[in-house]
């Protein structure tokens, strides 16, 4: 079921389907929350609550009146999420941004998470400061040039050949689908000036059943899979897949994913 929430934010736009264990789904920076399960239904019709939001400022959401796209306020977002849809406890699964906003909300209300699935994480505390400009480019080409622009700033030299034309095709269909590109502007610029957490030594203190969904770099540099190593072993027994070698990332195949995921749900919610 497609519905709004009122969020501190301002409106939230969400998919809401199944019923029984809630999972919350939260998407990338520039993504939608279609680019979470990609298509699949395979868990809802396995039994669980589905629920994927659009971040704020992202697909049909609301801009944030503010300007504000800290992971502290993203975080502030999926509780409102939870708290609206008067879920208690869930699974969260997030990519990227998703993934980092979870992390935030399982450090913050360890309560409110029953499991975490961390698909492609790609913050490093110490790599903070790295990819600025690069971000920067990316939100002044979308503000200038719509998607055209924002193509124009991405360096598609890092990314292998064979995946060249599928990341420009996916790239150009998730950017289509924001009401408010210009805030997606804004959250390229500021999204990564935020940190989630400032130490993978803080990742010690989640207790809910974590597995992390790496990607290899020869499909995916933008999300290193040594950083996703980081992620598992900073985590108190998480567990790790990634796809075989030349095959596409497992993010990228709804069905694979939602394999993985319900394997860690089942783990989860275990007597």
């Amino acid at each position: 079921m497609e519905r709004e929430i009122a969020a501190a934010a301002g409106r939230l736009a969400l998919d809401d389907a199944g019923s029984g264990p809630a999972l919350i789904g939260l998407h990338g920076l520039t993504a939608t929350h279609r680019y979470v399960l990609m298509g699949s239904r395979a868990l809802e019709r396995g039994g669980l609550r589905v629920v994927l939001y659009d971040a704020r400022g992202h697909g049909a959401s609301a801009p944030p009146a503010d300007g504000e796209y800290s992971y502290a306020a993203l975080a502030e977002d999926l509780a409102a999420v939870l708290d609206t849809l008067e879920i208690d406890r869930a699974v969260l699964v997030g990519a990227s941004m998703g993934a980092h906003t979870a992390v935030r909300l399982a450090l913050d209300k360890p309560e409110r998470v029953d499991g975490l699935v961390l698909v492609t994480p790609a913050y490093d505390p110490a790599r903070f400061e790295s990819a600025f400009a690069r971000w920067d480019a990316l939100s002044q080409g979308l503000r200038d040039g719509g998607i055209d622009g924002f193509l124009a700033a991405y360096d598609f030299a890092s990314v292998p050949e064979a995946w060249r034309e599928t990341v420009k095709t996916v790239i150009g269909q998730r950017l289509a689908l924001h009401a408010h590109p210009n805030a997606v502007a804004d959250a390229l610029a500021r999204v990564p000036r935020s940190r989630p957490f400032d130490s993978f030594t803080e990742l010690a203190a989640i207790t809910a059943p974590t597995l992390v969904v790496a990607s290899r770099d020869e499909a995916d540099p933008d999300h290193p899979l040594a950083t996703a190593h980081r992620y598992a072993a900073a985590v108190p027994g998480a567990a790790l897949v990634v796809e075989d070698p030349g095959k596409a990332p497992i993010a990228w195949q709804g069905g694979q994913l939602s394999r993985a995921v319900a394997g860690l749900v089942e783990r989860a919610l275990a007597p």
